[in-house]
């Protein structure tokens, strides 16, 4: 049996192995569609035969170049995917035929306007509720749409069949990753929160699905088994919540080398969206339209989704404290930031709510509130 420190060396050694992957699926002639976000529906292209592929968005090397047409003042985020199209050193963009883009937030909005100007883009017009017959019937019509734009790179019909048993698939993959992270529920668990997240990337850059969801399904039974190496009882369980999280990683590991325990991550990429999965009986399409419309993005207004899940998570994971990252200038997160607070407030737990960017610029900052907040659990 393999110890932790065996297993996340494996992980380590192959975190690259995406970048290879797509450029021979590309020289093969399949389909690369580049993604920015939790709302694609990824099952309609792996239904396909294309392959979908998260664009880069983490690091600040290209937001220089994005500020010489972007504000200044603008989310990292959406400068860090810009620049990275811009100048050519994102591998998956280079790749990808065109990208499957949403309608979040404003500056993302106009941000895939100039994007188009690069590699052409598709724009899933996403409801702002989540809760009236229009919302659904709005989200079913916009998939029908991604579902003729995929046709027509593919030259052919998608059958309802081949969706859904990509569903199958997909919710086959979300479940492996639902088993990996409930690992965090024991007293002792076997992993850090960062290295959690290393293996979720793992998985989720790893474009042969069947294959992905097998290694994962094996390692978290060697995870289970695999004898305690180190005492990480005790520590402040943690919840971190708020903005995507894959630029400021650095950032989250604060809160670890200052003593606490990161148990669960609600964002993007997280139990925000593969923490349910999608209704495998009935129409593929209303199915599809349903799962992705009930994900708590605060886009959503009202957003009671993210609120009913931030309480069962907390309970579930016997979270001390919820941590709250919000990216600079995303005012959807920061305004509901307040909302977010009082719950996590009503439930008797701490509460930090950290604004940064990609720049490592505060670091000694958030250091020096991450350990006071941790000295208060």
């Amino acid at each position: 049996m393999r110890t932790v420190a065996e297993i996340l060396e494996e992980v380590r050694i192959h975190a690259q192995d995406g970048i290879l992957e797509i450029k021979e699926a590309h020289e093969r002639g399949v389909p690369i569609v580049g993604t920015y976000c939790g709302y694609m529906p990824w099952e309609i292209v792996d239904a396909a035969g294309a392959i979908s592929a998260g664009l880069c968005a983490r690091n600040d090397a290209a937001i220089p170049a994005a500020e010489e047409h972007l504000p200044r003042n603008l989310c990292p985020l959406i400068k860090a995917s810009y620049g990275h199209a811009l100048r050519g050193s994102c591998p998956y963009f280079h790749f990808c035929d065109f990208v499957i883009a949403e309608t979040t937030c404003d500056g993302k909005k106009k941000m895939y306007e100039l994007l188009n100007d690069i590699k052409p883009v598709h724009l899933v017009q996403i409801p702002q509720r989540p809760d009236r017959p229009e919302d659904l019937a709005l989200m079913r019509a916009e998939f029908l749409k991604v579902r003729e734009r995929m046709e027509e790179a593919v030259g052919r019909r998608i059958r309802d069949e081949d969706i859904a048993a990509s569903i199958r698939l997909r919710n086959r993959e979300r479940a492996a990753l639902r088993a990996l992270w409930e690992l965090a529920l024991r007293e002792n668990p076997p992993l850090t929160g960062l290295e959690m997240q290393e293996i979720t990337e793992r998985v989720q850059y790893w474009f042969h699905k069947e294959a992905a969801i097998s290694w994962l399904e094996g390692i978290t039974e060697e995870l289970a088994q695999a004898p305690a190496e180190r005492d990480l009882s005790g520590r402040p369980r943690l919840l971190v919540t708020g903005c995507p999280i894959g630029g400021v990683l650095k950032k989250l590991q604060l809160l670890e080398d200052a003593g606490g325990l990161v148990v669960c991550y609600e964002n993007c990429g997280g139990q925000k969206d593969a923490g349910f999965s999608v209704d495998e009986e009935g129409d593929v399409m209303d199915a599809l339209a349903e799962k992705y419309l009930a994900i708590g993005c605060s886009v959503m207004s009202p957003n009671p989704r993210r609120m009913e899940d931030l309480k069962r998570l907390t309970e579930r994971y016997r979270i001390d404290g919820v941590v709250e990252i919000v990216l600079t200038a995303c005012h959807t997160y920061a305004v509901e930031s307040t909302s977010v607070r009082r719950l996590t407030h009503s439930l008797g737990k701490g509460y930090l709510a950290l604004e940064t960017d990609y720049s490592p610029g505060d670091q000694e900052q958030l250091a020096t509130r991450v350990g006071a907040f941790l000295e208060m659990l």
